[in-house]
């Protein structure tokens, strides 16, 4: 029987759910307002009840993103400077080595894959990819829910720019999550059909020996844990 040991709290599993229940609302109301003049777009807006009404669920659900960021980013700022969460999301050196030698790895240029910790470069670029989109959204969008504020303060030009970076960012990031995010989470031979860890919380032990062995190690000097 395998042992399994907590990987997610409640509060993150939680968080993952919102985000993934958004990110599909914002997907779904805004690419048709992209994509406007394609027959499918318009087939979708008049299904949901025309334009104003996609628009309605686009925003509420961009004000509820929006304020789902700010929340995480305030309890992740405290908990770092309270010393109650480590830096292990932070890119660092190794981060960079460790890319190279995965790729040395898979081109079979070396037998020892990389060894990771709580965080792998992959994991890392998802999670900074997601912070920093959420960061040019959020503003873009803002930008265009109350145009007539921002020009009071910046030149007209900033609208459209804002269009564009707001279009193009949903594009990018709805394309990173079902080129990237869906194959390492639920296409990845190591996980498939799907990775449980986000939504149970638990990870078991024989993966974290696989995956995450420098984490088990430092776990396994503070905690009574058998090798799988």
């Amino acid at each position: 029987m395998s042992t399994y040991l907590t990987r997610f709290t409640l509060r993150q599993r939680v968080e993952h759910v919102l985000v993934m229940s958004l990110f599909i609302v914002l997907s779904v109301t805004g690419l048709p307002q992209k994509y406007f003049d394609a027959a499918w777009a318009r087939w979708f807006i008049d299904l949901t009840g025309g334009i104003d009404h996609i628009r309605w669920f686009h925003r509420a659900a961009g004000l509820s993103f929006s304020a789902l960021t700010a929340w995480h980013l305030m309890f992740a700022i405290g908990s770092i400077a309270a010393g109650r969460s480590p830096l292990s999301i932070v890119p660092n050196r190794k981060d960079f080595d460790d890319a190279i030698q995965m790729m040395r790895y898979y081109l079979g240029r070396i037998d020892q894959p990389a060894q990771f910790d709580r965080y792998d470069y992959r994991q890392k670029f998802e999670y900074w990819g997601l912070v920093l989109g959420a960061v040019v959204v959020i503003s873009t969008g803002l930008i265009l829910y109350f145009p007539i504020l921002f020009t009071r303060f910046f030149p007209g030009e900033l609208i459209p720019a804002a269009k564009v970076a707001h279009s193009n960012e949903g594009l990018m990031a709805f394309l990173v999550v079902i080129l990237w995010h869906i194959y390492n989470a639920h296409l990845n031979p190591d996980v498939f059909p799907f990775d449980r860890s986000i939504f149970t919380g638990k990870i078991s032990l024989e993966r974290m020996h696989h995956e995450h062995p420098l984490e088990l190690a430092r776990l396994k000097q503070i905690q009574d844990i058998e090798e799988p």
